[in-house]
């Protein structure tokens, strides 16, 4: 019964102890634990049996002995408080105020777990949403209540990348009703400081609800932020109609603190160490993105992973592939060349950009574009393994023409300012600029009216001679 508290603890292990079977205990229930002094912690139930309970600590067990400790369940699944004032606040992992501001003027609590969303009230995401680089709004377009992750390795420049989405991120006509929720999971302090640095000098943090867990709190916190995020996002879109961006990074550091607290709970592990449930859990979090019907609002997720040795076939970006809508993959020579964002084209995919691009969206030749880029770009990948064999003076005159197409993509359209907010419109116009370099009977997947319309213009009439036409 809610109330009753039990004295003493059977065993002390790390952040985990271990006290004698309560009534009507559940897991993942809420437990305070009380030292000799009457210091107050909180936990979580994660692991029971018919005589004991296991209670992972929030924070460190320093001051509790297995004699003079007090256990309290609280009967209740951990909660998060949301309400209007969300906005331009920081907490830290377990959603309690960093800021300095105290806690925010609200009764309303929420179980940061989030409730079942009944698959026949979502709706199909359709809308575009304008980050402003080119590299995704051209090619691997991000529609609104899409999940799409960003697979990145160590090194690569994913944080200055989610700092830029969340400076430019907007629904194109709607742009007041636009919020972002950003969360990170086991970061280092500078990197922290990177962020809330670049908010508030670009003026976005009044937008911005911000969850940090740093690199030194308790995996269990890591575990929980997320979910606080998600809460606060869940709150801000269906119940205040707001367009949510929730940027979470790095998923590679949740999944750390699971296989951790896993291995303490003593689980049979799967693979690389990784609980069995692994993709379970990961979809318990990717799949509270969406739109559903009654409600304007909308929750659009990019998760950021670091893959462990740039392998994209690890556990954590497999099962996260599987689950979500494509990828944004990061690519580490394109970095090593200087160019920002380094995002490779090819393996990078998003599922829902046919449904959010066209006419009365982004612009009638979007499709067409993007698919004539991929095309040509991937002949222009082979003709580079073939100039590394025979040497580029071997090549063909259409080989060279490819070989710098290719070029002049990465350096013209991929790269870019990381303070450059690009439209659609110029987007797309730097990538007829690009395939100006290939003659035009090479673009067989473009319409010959948007060739006429769009391309025409860039070329002189000697040019238009030269290709044939």
């Amino acid at each position: 019964m809610r109330g009753i508290e039990y004295r003493g603890l059977t065993r002390i292990e790390g952040p985990v102890v271990m006290t004698r079977r309560g009534r009507n205990v559940s897991f993942n229930e809420m437990v305070a634990v009380y030292d000799r002094d009457g210091g107050r912690r909180l936990g979580r139930v994660v692991d029971m049996s018919a005589d004991w309970t296991a209670i992972q600590l929030f924070g460190s067990n320093t001051g509790l002995s297995a004699d003079d400790s007090r256990v309290e369940f609280l009967d209740k699944p951990m909660e998060f408080r949301v309400g209007t004032g969300l906005l331009g606040r920081v907490f830290n992992g377990l959603g309690e105020p960093v800021d300095g501001y105290g806690e925010i003027l609200s009764s309303q609590m929420r179980d940061v777990n989030g409730l079942p969303i009944n698959p026949y009230a979502r709706i199909y995401p359709r809308d575009f949403i304008q980050t402003g680089v080119s590299a995704i709004d051209g090619m691997n377009t991000l529609i609104r209540g899409q999940k799409l992750p960003i697979f990145s390795g160590n090194g690569l420049p994913h944080n200055h990348l989610a700092a830029q989405i969340v400076r430019q991120a907007k629904i194109r006509g709607d742009e007041g009703s636009f919020v972002v929720v950003f969360c990170a999971m086991g970061v280092k302090y500078d990197v922290a400081r990177f962020f809330l640095d670049d908010f508030e000098k670009s003026g976005v943090l009044a937008n911005v609800v911000v969850f940090l867990s740093l690199a030194d709190a308790p995996s269990l916190e890591r575990l929980v932020a997320p979910r606080c995020a998600l809460t606060a996002a869940e709150y801000l879109a269906y119940e205040k109609g707001f367009h949510v961006l929730v940027v979470m990074t790095d998923m590679t550091n949740y999944c750390e603190a699971l296989r951790e607290v896993s291995s303490m709970r003593g689980e049979v592990p799967s693979r690389k160490g990784y609980p069995g449930y692994l993709y379970s859990d990961l979809a318990s979090l990717y799949e509270r993105a969406g739109k559903i019907r009654d409600s304007t609002g909308s929750i659009t997720q990019i998760p950021i992973l670091t893959m462990p040795n740039d392998d994209i076939s690890h556990p954590i970006p497999d099962l996260s592939g599987y689950i979500t809508e494509g990828q944004i993959v990061l690519d580490r020579d394109l970095n090593h060349r200087g160019l920002y964002p380094p995002v490779a084209e090819l393996p990078s995919l998003s599922r829902l950009m046919k449904d959010g691009i066209g006419p009365g969206i982004t612009r009638e030749d979007h499709k067409d574009v993007a698919a004539q880029l991929f095309a040509a770009y991937s002949k222009a990948k082979q003709v580079r393994n073939l100039a590394s064999i025979i040497g580029e003076e071997d090549l063909s005159e259409g080989d060279k023409r490819y070989l710098k197409f290719g070029d002049k993509l990465e350096q013209n359209f991929l790269a870019q300012g990381e303070f450059e907010d690009r439209s659609i419109e110029r987007t797309l116009d730097l990538g007829w600029s690009v395939l100006s370099e290939l003659p035009r009977e090479e673009l067989l997947r473009v319409k010959r009216e948007y060739i006429e319309k769009y391309l025409q213009p860039l070329l002189g009439e000697g040019e238009l001679a030269d290709t044939g036409e």
